[in-house]
């Protein structure tokens, strides 16, 4: 596993699920092509691969 996490909303949250907005609000992702960057673990990895048609995701 990689050190950090670097995550990018890519798409729109808008006629998501409100499970998933609530996941990319978590994340820290507030607009559109917003980055933040995340520890790796289990949690993370989780709660992306919920969200993966919204999000790109590259190890740091």
């Amino acid at each position: 596993m990689a050190d950090k996490l670097k995550i990018t909303l890519v798409k729109s949250t808008i006629g998501a699920i409100p499970k998933h907005r609530k996941t990319v609000e978590a994340l820290g992702l507030t607009k559109l092509h917003k980055t933040v960057e995340q520890k790796d673990n289990k949690a993370i990895r989780g709660m992306v691969h919920s969200i993966q048609h919204l999000v790109k995701v590259e190890e740091i």
